[in-house]
């Protein structure tokens, strides 16, 4: 059995390439705490088998995926995918518009969450201070989550702190 590893980094261009796809990150969402088959993965994202198949090969030669066992069935081999690390982090070039393609994935598996997700967002003007202390704060909240284990519900967490655009202010003349 392959070992998982505690992080990733995900900073080549194959490997962003191969999270080019809204399912790929729900693939990785789905096999992040127990491994599944690609009837299993089709099921619950409600999606053809050959989608499923394609897409978690486009991971698997990325590594970021593995098969993690193997079981005989009526004459065929299941194969159980498993994602390759505990957690991924994202740097270099690709890293920014990652964050695009995996909230549509968020925004794709928000659509049929069961019971209706807490969604907040809010702008409101801070401080440069109090931004800092936000996104530490936040950080170390989610860091420091103990996984409950096999048989809980699995959640999906997003956080971000950002700065959107802002338009100019007139100049006075």
């Amino acid at each position: 059995m392959t070992e998982i590893r505690d992080q990733l980094e995900v900073s080549t261009a194959a490997q962003f390439k191969a999270l080019g796809h809204p399912l790929r990150h729900r693939l990785l969402f789905a096999v992040g705490q127990e491994a599944a088959t690609i009837s299993q993965l089709a099921v619950a994202l409600g999606t053809a088998k050959g989608n499923v198949a394609h897409h978690l090969g486009v991971l698997r030669d990325a590594g970021m995926v593995h098969v993690a066992e193997t079981r005989q069935v009526r004459g065929g081999t299941e194969q159980y995918y498993r994602r390759s690390a505990e957690r991924f982090s994202f740097v270099g070039e690709g890293a920014r518009a990652n964050n695009t393609i995996a909230l549509q994935a968020v925004a794709a598996e928000l659509e049929t969450a069961d019971p209706d997700p807490m969604f907040t967002l809010r702008n409101i003007r801070l401080t440069a201070d109090q931004a800092t202390e936000l996104t530490e704060t936040l950080e170390r909240m989610v860091r420091n989550l103990t996984d409950a284990g096999p048989g809980e519900s699995r959640y999906g967490v997003v956080i971000s702190v950002y700065q959107p655009r802002q338009p100019q202010p007139p100049t006075q003349g």
